[in-house]
């Protein structure tokens, strides 16, 4: 039995055990073990989100259990303080875990340069927990702020000074402002009172994008009344106050350290493995320690320069998601006896949300990158978020981001606006879903009587054959005998020599043309008759008509319903036989098919019952195919 143990659940870690479980799901003879001090996967950069109330807190967090079912990883929750690289084992207070394979991702955690009382008076903001604390600190702060008299206490409360400008401080910054309007409203605040600083000892924010993006970057932050300081050496933190610079002492009740980082508790007190720049293990090109062999070392952890560059490798997520693959296949090489890959990253470029509306962005290919701004920037990264989200808990996680990042938002903290979240409650939509299914059943109703008193060649939900030499003729028949259905109306328009009485909608000619070649294959007979096919289609549209009437009046499965309407109008459509009235039918469907029969309707019954025996079978949990 071969054991591989994944030290850290961050972005490293999971996405290494991932890929591993995937790679060896059919050897018998691998353990593969995931160790995690907590029993969720953090969301790092989604912090600011938790921390300035746009986000729910348990949306950054993902259990472990959900991530790995399915899949032969046992996530073990234990806090390793030592490892015994020469015995090969993991030691905690608890228990001792021994390892063939050991990846070690246990991440970063806040350095603060030796500045007196940094540390000690001081928000850190590198975890679930940090986010939670600052969204209750800024909360407090505001509701204490609104009572206080003395003018000096009650503007120390309401500064807050966030240090380090870099993208965790001015996200955090931004997202900061949007929140800041919110609380001075309910809490009767002047928002001029309220003072948002963010410092930085370098000369500039952001410093890894180009200037240009910088420029754009300080000018949203000063629309925002942000302060920047850049250029300030921070000598002192003291409780309640921070000297940013020789002369420069701000009173504030909060300060947020986010200056840098550095590797993790357990890696610094590691005395037998090679590290440099802040803690960090130094690796080969195969992301293995220089020191231990089948010792790896994935996300924040690894320092390693690729060839042709002089920076390791940065700090970032996209690094652990590069990583991780890499990693797990010279595992399974080193098993196998087979050649390992070297890493050789190719980085996507890096994002910045200011906000929820506003980013900036370079991302493209390594050798072309594209500057984005606004709009642009935070689809970029909202794409790349639900990239990430997609190959950890797929569809499950994804849902989740989509619903409090695009639907489920208040204050338009979107960069959609609040286009999307305006949600009304659906009661008002049951006249319209039983209107809308009372048609339909009505049509079905009626064309059903004419097949039975006067045969099914009586309704024509086909059209006749094009090519007929006597088109015409037929085309008016086709119009006596369906004049008194919504059908005959749209029947007439397509032979427009038969009658002009009713216009049908538009098609481009190239989709009817793609119409006419299938309804020739299936549907005519080289004569011009129908075929057996035909009549069996007509009468399955005709007790289409009905079901989907009877379903949405009694609203069961009312969204499978509403789509429906609309696949049924997009084909009528396609062969020139639709009137302007079935524009009504189309936009009625659109509007129910936002849970309509949860009001009145046995969707409020059926869906959540189905819901749960749903979750239980094994292919849905293993892919993810629910919501919570």
């Amino acid at each position: 039995m071969k054991r591989i143990v994944v030290l850290g659940g961050g972005y490293g870690g999971v996405l290494t055990a991932k890929k591993l479980a995937k790679k060896l799901k059919n050897n018998p003879d691998v353990q593969i073990t995931l160790i995690d001090r907590n029993p969720y996967h953090t969301l790092l950069t989604e912090l600011h989100e938790v921390s300035a109330s746009r986000a729910p807190e348990d949306s950054i967090k993902i259990d472990l259990k959900k991530i790995f079912a399915g899949l032969k990883v046992d996530v073990v929750l234990d806090e390793i303080s030592n490892i015994d690289f020469k015995g090969k084992s993991l030691k905690s207070d608890k228990a001792t875990y021994e390892y063939d394979y050991l990846v070690i991702g246990t991440g970063s955690k806040p350095t603060y340069f030796g500045i007196p009382g940094a540390e000690e008076n001081t928000f850190s903001f590198w975890s679930y927990d940090d986010a939670v604390a600052l969204k209750r600190q800024i909360r407090d702060m505001f509701t204490a702020g609104a009572k206080e008299k003395n003018a000096a206490v009650r503007r120390s409360m309401l500064t807050f000074v966030i240090i380090g400008a870099g993208f965790t401080g001015v996200e955090l910054v931004g997202e900061m402002a949007e929140y800041r309007d919110e609380l001075c409203k309910e809490f009767y605040i002047d928002p001029s009172e309220v003072r948002l600083i963010v410092a930085d000892m370098a000369p500039k924010i952001l410093p890894i994008l180009p200037d240009k993006l910088i420029q754009k970057a300080e000018q949203h932050l000063r629309k925002l009344n942000v302060e920047i300081v850049t250029g300030a050496k921070i000598t002192e933190v003291g409780k309640g106050s921070v000297a940013l610079g020789e002369k420069n002492l701000v009173s504030a009740n909060t300060i947020v350290w986010t200056a840098g980082v550095e590797g993790s508790e357990l890696v610094g007190t590691l005395d037998d493995i090679q590290q440099q720049g802040r803690k960090r293990i130094v690796t080969d090109a195969h992301l293995e320690s220089v020191d231990h062999k089948n010792v790896y070392v994935v996300g924040d952890n690894i320092f390693y320069i690729p060839e042709g560059e002089q920076r390791p490798v940065p700090q970032m997520v996209e690094n652990a998601e590069l990583a991780a693959p890499v990693i797990a296949n010279n595992i399974v090489a080193d098993m196998n006896g087979t050649p390992k890959k070297a890493y050789k990253p190719a980085f996507h470029g890096t994002m910045v949300s200011i906000g929820s509306r506003y980013g900036v962005a370079n991302v493209g290919l390594p050798n072309k990158m594209f500057m984005l701004t606004g709009f642009m920037a935070m689809f970029a990264k909202h794409m790349i978020n639900i990239y990430y989200l997609s190959g950890v808990v797929g569809f499950n996680k994804v849902w989740t981001y989509m619903m409090h990042e695009f639907f489920h938002v208040e204050n338009r903290r979107s960069f959609v606006g609040g286009h999307f979240s305006k949600r009304s409650p659906n009661f008002w939509l049951v006249p319209l879903r039983i209107l809308l299914g009372s048609m339909w059943l009505y049509e079905g109703i009626d064309k059903l009587k004419k097949i039975i008193d006067q045969g099914w060649h009586k309704i024509f939900l086909i059209p006749a054959a094009p090519y007929l030499k006597d088109a015409t003729s037929a085309a008016s028949q086709a119009v006596d005998n369906v004049k008194d259905t919504v059908d005959a109306q749209s029947a007439a328009s397509t032979v427009q020599s038969a009658s002009e009485a009713v216009s049908a909608l538009p098609v481009p000619k190239f989709i009817y043309n793609i119409t006419n070649w299938f309804m020739d294959l299936m549907f005519y007979k080289p004569d011009g008759n129908y075929t057996f096919l035909a009549k069996w289609f007509q009468l399955g549209m005709v007790c289409a008509e009905i079901v989907l009437g009877v379903m949405l009046i009694v609203g069961l499965f009312t969204a499978l319903s509403s789509i429906a309407t609309i696949g049924m109008a997009v084909m009528i459509w396609t062969t020139k036989m639709a009137s302007t009235e079935m524009l009504w039918y189309v936009g009625a469907a659109i509007a129910c098919i936002g849970g309509s029969g949860s009001v009145f309707g046995l969707d409020y019954y059926v869906l959540p019952w189905l819901k749960k025996r749903w979750k239980r079978l094994p292919i849905v949990r293993r892919w993810y195919l629910y919501t919570d």
